[in-house]
């Protein structure tokens, strides 16, 4: 007997373990992470350590947006199952050590996570997840972004974009005076300007297309090009064919003229006292100028020895006495073994290039980096509509009115090369409501109210204000949903998919069902197997709302009362309801709610019916399902 007992108590242990799993998993379905990470920590600490409840556990923090009890987790669970476990936990634990800056240990799981791939079948996926990429940098979803060809493109080559003081400085092949270039057999490049004037109807136009002047000989057989101005508009740095002293292109030992950068000085409105930077060779090109906003420091690119590429990005000091520093490599971050090319620092110091050496949708794709301010930054493809299947680059931003212009070969365009304008508007949408009660219609402040993703993860989260509204700033084309949740009242949640409508608001009221009414908790039936007492995991999720609203107010005091219907003797319904109750309140006290606030947990059987449906009196199921309840009374408030 004694054994039986033991075994018995053994099944029932196990049995509230297995509970509190499913229980949990039911809170991480609804997107109560906090409250699932709870009860999977008490499941862990009852002994169940498995494959579900640790990666779990993590899911709860990484949506919860905290990496480091994420990595805690994911890291145990990574210890314990190793190469059984899935690799998208390998590849979540990678992302919380990145945003935790432990990039040795994040490269050291992204090898174990490439070693994983290669050696199961499981390779082939590893590189669907680079298409999906690709089909994502692809689209334009959700984007609100007005893509011009400017009229002033030429049928020859016009690339390259510096704006300063409403002017548009790029090169272009269209002096037909000049010799032709065999390389691509236009005529040499000079830099032209052109006056951007803009409409009633906020249309940026430009005119009055010109060619710089420059001090000196008229050159018809070298390339100028890439123009780039200093703050005050007086000094230009641009890229030129490697020239002498009487302006005539000089070759290497291979018959190759390479690319130099020089500086000018504005007098009067000629660009004169043309030099040549001293980081120049003759040997190597360097090029494709661009200035810091403080003007202290130049960007370049270059193939000079000791580069990770076929062209790198460098950067040089500009000293307060005009001298410059040793040029430095940008470090690979930025270069690749193919070619970097095109950079330009916006205002707030954000880098943009091109290259073809990341994935990309084909041939150069502009990129951008936060490397000058985060030397640990990666580059982030711009994706379409700026970058295409062919040569995208030379991009140049306005951040004041999120306008600017990018250079492509891609089809249908005037000429070999084309200048692009393009305009942001950023398509957003809100999402607001009034967060009430379900019964009185009351509005409810101070609720918490979250914004969760597809993905399930929560991105934001606010209080309800004294009017009992919330409101969030959302994408356009995208999944949400809102969940709102307060003390002493149950969770509501909404689900919404926005459209592509510029600033439309989607209304979400959510409506909280209070679980205090009068002296009494009221949640949902509590439905028990039948001729069993045991807590199935859809009632212990119930009583989960009876846990919160008796650890939020600590000196509350309950009874617990379980009835029955008629069907079945009266004699067994009093039994089976005394060990339901019972039932109910150890599943409480199993959650660390002291003995002492259950005065009492008794079953009542059918003697206190709330319809006619006593023996002998045909009724409906949904009629007997009435008096088949539990009730939570309070005592002691």
């Amino acid at each position: 007997m004694k054994t039986r007992v033991i075994f018995t108590l053994i099944a029932l242990y196990s049995s509230l373990i297995f509970s509190q799993e499913k229980v949990a998993d039911k809170f991480f379905e609804n997107y109560a992470y906090l409250k699932a990470a709870e009860l999977y920590q008490e499941a862990v600490k009852k002994g169940n350590d498995s494959e579900h409840v640790l990666t779990r556990l993590g899911d709860c923090y990484y949506n919860n947006s905290n990496p480091k009890q994420a990595a805690v987790w994911y890291n145990k669970a990574l210890e314990k199952y190793g190469n059984d476990i899935s690799p998208e936990y390998i590849y979540k634990y990678i992302q919380t050590q990145r945003s935790l800056q432990n990039f040795t240990e994040a490269d050291k799981w992204f090898e174990k996570f490439k070693s994983i791939q290669n050696d199961d079948s499981r390779a082939k996926e590893f590189e669907e997840s680079n298409i999906a990429l690709y089909e994502k940098l692809a689209s334009t979803s959700g984007m609100n972004t007005v893509i011009e060809n400017l009229s002033i493109n030429s049928k020859y080559s016009d690339f390259g974009s510096f704006v300063y003081e409403n002017t548009l400085y790029f090169a272009s092949s269209r002096n037909t005076e000049n010799d032709i270039y065999k390389w691509n057999n236009e005529p040499y490049l000079d830099i032209f300007k052109g006056e951007i004037k803009t409409t009633e109807d906020n249309v940026k136009q430009i005119t009055n297309v010109t060619p710089l002047a420059f001090d000196g000989v008229e050159r018809k057989d070298i390339h100028d090009a890439n123009a780039v101005l200093t703050k005050d508009g007086k000094t230009m740095y641009f890229t030129r064919d490697n020239v002498g002293k009487r302006n005539k292109p000089q070759y290497d030992k291979k018959g190759t003229t390479h690319l130099k950068i020089y500086k000018a000085t504005l007098v009067d409105t000629i660009w004169s006292n043309i030099v040549e930077l001293p980081f120049n060779d003759n040997v190597f090109s360097t090029g494709h100028p661009a200035l810091s906003p403080d003007n202290k420091t130049l960007y370049f690119v270059s193939d000079r020895d000791g580069g990770y590429g076929q062209t790198d990005i460098y950067k040089v000091a500009i000293n307060d006495n005009g001298s410059y520093g040793d040029p430095v490599n940008l470090g690979d971050k930025i270069n690749t073994e193919g070619r970097e090319v095109f950079p330009f620092v916006s205002q707030d110091s954000t880098l943009y290039f091109s290259s073809d050496g990341f994935l990309n949708l084909g041939l150069l794709d502009i990129f951008k980096s936060n490397i000058i301010k985060d030397e640990n930054a990666d580059p982030e493809n711009l994706g379409a509509p700026y970058n295409s299947g062919y040569d995208d680059f030379a991009y140049f931003i306005d951040p004041k009115d999120n306008s600017g212009y990018f250079s492509s070969n891609r089809p249908d365009g005037k000429g070999s090369d084309d200048i692009y304008g393009f305009n942001i508007t950023t398509c957003k949408q809100t999402i607001s409501g009034v967060v009430k009660n379900n019964k009185t219609l009351e509005i409810l402040p101070e609720a918490t109210v979250q914004l969760i993703d597809e993905s399930g993860k929560i991105i934001e989260e606010i209080t309800s204000d004294k009017d009992g509204a919330y409101s969030f700033e959302v994408d356009c084309d995208k999944n949400y949903k809102v969940l709102a949740f307060k003390p002493d009242y149950k969770d509501d949640w909404k689900e919404l998919e926005t459209d592509n409508e510029n600033e439309k608001d989607n209304t979400a009221d959510l409506n909280l069902v209070p679980l205090i009414n009068d002296n009494e908790i009221v949640i949902n039936p509590i439905f028990f197997d039948f001729d069993k007492w045991n807590i199935r995991p859809d009632a212990a999720y119930e009583l989960e709302n009876i846990v919160a609203v008796m650890r939020a107010h600590p000196d509350m005091v309950i009874k617990i009362e379980s009835h029955t219907d008629s069907r079945g003797s009266d004699k067994y319904n009093m039994k089976l309801s005394d060990r339901r109750a019972k039932s109910t309140r150890d599943y409480l006290y199993s959650r660390n709610i002291a003995k002492e606030r259950i005065e009492s947990a008794i079953g009542y059987g059918e003697t206190q019916l709330l319809n006619k449906c006593s023996n002998g009196v045909k009724c409906s199921k949904e009629e007997h399902q009435l008096n088949r309840r539990s009730k939570f009374i309070i005592l002691k408030q």
